[in-house]
């Protein structure tokens, strides 16, 4: 089964482009509901959407609809991974995957295609994944023939995207969701598979008839992130969300995030964006993309005025880390460097020489990684410290020399949180307010300070062309 942009893959250049997502976070509650649904075809429809899940271990609701206090169908995502359709009413089936969709770094497309009216039952409810066809091979009750679903309903219930009427937040990113009424279609009304990579991405999908329940939100107007853009003027209503949560992490432009897979301890939210520690100890995060080569820009700021730190792993000479979560601050090791609040750079639990100024609460620190000269910089505000020169190629002017913790290999960008304090990390998607605006020389990414010149953001696009 194809994989949609994967965090390692260079793919997602050319044809249609998916400008923007919205990302949810489940501890925070965020969803949308159709306030003012009409009812329509509860037989025959198709429900369409991307996601990039940010946590697993808990059921997630990707789509549901109600219909009385306590009767809904939903489409879900399991704690262990499975993807499934359920409802309070056992006429409507029972289905659900065998396969596990838990790679928090990559995009996947579903589809979910109802006709009930159809004679033989496997054709009720087809899935797509990816652009294939899934047979169901977990739980596999097809709803009765002629059944009207739990879904397009109307009157004084809703229907929602990201929960279900019981709660069940989704965790993530979701981009270009579609529902056509009164058609049963099949995966390639929404994609195609690209010429060249063969991975699965979308297309244009503004010529569709959607119908009298149909709806298109692409969430291009971060001042109305719920708005149709259809034709048919079927406008969500957003809870919890604000327009710092339309992202430009898309499936066509896969962003790194942090990896929650990665067993480090601490707490993730926002989209894999901020890093928690509560209690005592320090625990660190690293990024969900790594670069052998090129240069990559990042920021990360903290509302705490101690117990932050940032800098890189060699995850080639870490490789035992990853499997342990032995990891407790940046610079313990000799696979990974840290700059830390009180202005010490640590490599192997040791100082190094130089003028590495501390910072405090709310300071913006870059990190520049020039995996092609190896060296790292870093900045405070803006200013590069050290007298640091990203610019300065193999002399590497105020940089750490990557040498330090291996010559070679693939780095990732990282940061560690201790003692009750916080970080959010800056990709080129920021969950903090951005008072100025720069992106990368590429158009890509949305960075407070101006990114170095030849540097870039962290993502698929720019791996395809400068990684």
């Amino acid at each position: 089964m194809s994989i949609i942009i994967p965090a390692n893959s260079a793919a997602g250049g050319g044809g249609f482009d998916a400008a923007n997502s919205v990302r949810f976070d489940d501890a925070s509650s965020d969803y949308f509901r159709w306030n003012s649904a009409p009812s329509g075809n509860r037989q025959k429809f198709t429900w369409s959407a991307w996601f990039k899940r940010s946590s697993v271990g808990a059921t997630q609701i990707l789509a549901s609809a109600s219909y009385s206090g306590g009767d809904e169908g939903y489409l879900f995502l399991s704690g262990g991974g499975v993807l499934g359709w359920q409802s309070t009413n056992s006429g409507d089936g029972n289905l659900t995957t065998a396969k596990l969709f838990r790679d928090t770094s990559a995009w996947y497309h579903v589809v979910f295609s109802v006709d009930t009216t159809q004679g033989t039952a496997t054709n009720r409810i087809k899935l797509y994944i990816n652009g294939e066809q899934y047979t169901w091979d977990g739980n596999t009750t097809q709803p009765n023939q002629n059944q009207s679903l739990y879904w397009n309903v109307g009157g004084t219930y809703y229907p929602y995207i990201g929960r279900r009427n019981g709660g069940d937040y989704f965790d993530g990113y979701m981009a270009e969701i579609v529902q056509v009424n009164n058609a049963q279609l099949a995966a390639d009304s929404f994609g195609e598979f690209d010429e060249d990579s063969g991975i699965w991405k979308p297309i244009d999908v503004s010529g569709l008839t959607f119908g009298d329940t149909g709806y298109y939100l692409n969430f291009q107007d971060s001042s109305a992130l719920g708005n149709d853009v259809s034709g048919e003027n079927h406008d969500w209503t957003s809870y919890n969300l604000a327009a710092i949560d339309q992202t430009t992490d898309t499936c066509t432009n896969n962003f790194a995030t942090l990896n929650p897979l990665i067993p480090f301890g601490g707490t993730f939210s926002e989209g894999n964006l901020q890093h928690t520690r509560s209690s005592s100890g320090y625990r660190s995060a690293v990024s969900s993309i790594g670069a052998k080569t090129g240069k990559w820009y990042v920021e990360i700021k903290s509302p705490d005025d101690e117990n932050m730190g940032v800098g890189v792993i060699n995850g080639d000479n870490a490789a035992g880390l990853y499997m342990s979560g032995s990891e407790q601050f940046l610079g313990q090791h000799s696979y990974d460097a840290g700059y830390y609040f009180n202005g010490i750079l640590y490599v192997g639990n040791s100082s190094q020489s130089g003028s590495w100024t501390s910072y405090t609460s709310n300071d913006i620190i870059g990190i520049a990684l020039d995996a092609d000269n190896g060296y790292v910089y870093f900045s405070k505000n803006g200013s590069f410290v050290n007298s640091g020169n990203p610019a300065s190629g193999s002399s590497g002017t105020g940089g750490y020399a990557l040498s330090g913790i291996g010559s070679s290999g693939t780095y990732f960008i990282g940061c560690s949180t201790g003692n009750n304090s916080e970080h959010y990390v800056n990709f080129g998607n920021p969950i903090f307010s951005i008072s100025s605006g720069n992106a990368d020389g590429d158009g890509f990414g949305n960075f407070e300070y101006a990114v170095p010149s030849g540097y870039f953001a962290l993502c698929t696009k720019n791996l395809a062309e400068n990684g």
